[in-house]
Order: C-alpha cells, then structure tokens, then sequence
C-alpha cells in the first residue's frame, strides 16, 4: 500500500493514506527486525524490501510441521 499512498499523492485525510497508516502500524515492529538484518536489495535505483518474503517463509517454516503433526 506504500506504493499506492507515494504514487497517487494523496491528501493526509484521505481514507487509503489512513488504512496504510494501520497496517504500517501492526507490521512494522514484526518487520523492522528483519529489515534491521537484511537491507532493500537494490534493483537500478530502486530498493525492493524483502523482509516480507522472508516473514512468510519463516512462518510457513513453523506452521507445516505443525500442520503435518
């Protein structure tokens, strides 16, 4: 949703920039450690964030052996 609210220059009251700011809200503490350990791989001039691929692997990681049980 970042790239939404940076590239549509939307107002401060606007009803995306508030649900963006929720979700910033619940899930950066879980990110920014991981962000803190593995920077944005840079593409050209652009850094892609993968602490969110590597979230959902972790958790896949720990819940199929759980399923699988």
């Amino acid at each position: 949703m970042s790239f939404v609210v940076a590239y549509a220059r939307l107002e401060y009251d606007s009803p995306v920039y508030k649900v963006q700011k929720v979700f910033s809200s619940l899930v950066d503490p879980v990110l920014n450690p991981i962000r803190r350990v593995i920077p944005p791989v840079r593409i050209g001039t652009v850094g892609l964030d993968v602490s969110v691929l590597i979230l959902f692997v972790v958790i896949e990681a720990i819940v199929i052996p759980i399923l699988a049980g």
